[in-house]
């Protein structure tokens, strides 16, 4: 089966619709078949449990950073549900529950699962280990804008804070606003700090 992108004469049928690409790939190609292998102890009403797990790596994928976000990004997604013949996909507290049955051997079992996937596209395994296996991890942070998605602000070793116009230093001197009073050196004695006419004559 050839998948094809076109147009339709409908207004939209999906917001995802490279991963609905990706899903009809996957559906081709039996690639999230070993996830039929994690047998969840659960009550199959709308959905089996690989189902779910399937959607919630829809999730991940379509970007919800928890279930949480599912009913707002997916609840509606009737037309990328359909690519793997459901009729909507589950309520975010429903795929909460579903991972909250996994037991100890369900993780066994998911962990061997996901190695099946992704395995048949692993670089390092079919690396020929006859040479070096260089991993290149740059650690350097990168500045953005604080109106960034997720930003935070970060450390940055060796970097000093830039002066900016709100120094005093920095700033020019014709916005240099002085204060209202002279300074005086205090040499007064204690007993003439708390004199006024002292205070008046240095003023002056």
């Amino acid at each position: 089966m050839t998948i094809e992108i076109s147009f339709t004469d409908e207004l939209t049928n999906t917001r995802y619709a490279p991963l609905a690409v990706l899903s009809a790939h996957y559906q081709q190609n039996h690639a999230l078949q070993p996830l039929e292998k994690v047998a969840i102890p659960m009550k199959v009403r709308d959905f089996r449990a690989a189902d779910k797990l399937k959607q919630v790596l829809l999730s991940i994928l379509a970007g919800c950073t928890t279930l949480s976000e599912v009913n707002q990004k997916l609840r509606m997604e009737n037309m990328l549900a359909s690519v793997w013949e459901w009729q909507r996909f589950a309520d975010q507290s429903s795929l909460s529950r579903t991972l909250d049955l996994l037991t100890q051997t369900n993780l066994v079992q998911l962990r061997q699962s996901t190695a099946a996937i992704c395995g048949p596209h692993s670089q390092v395994r079919r690396h020929d280990w006859r040479g070096y296996l260089w991993l290149d991890f740059d650690l350097t942070g990168l500045p953005c804008s604080p109106k960034a998605e997720e930003s935070q602000k970060g450390y940055f070793a060796d970097k000093k804070t830039a002066v900016v116009g709100s120094w005093h230093a920095s700033a020019p001197s014709n916005t240099v606003k002085r204060s209202g009073q002279s300074c005086f050196l205090a040499t007064a004695t204690r007993s003439s700090a708390f004199n006024p006419r002292c205070w008046r004559r240095k003023m002056l």
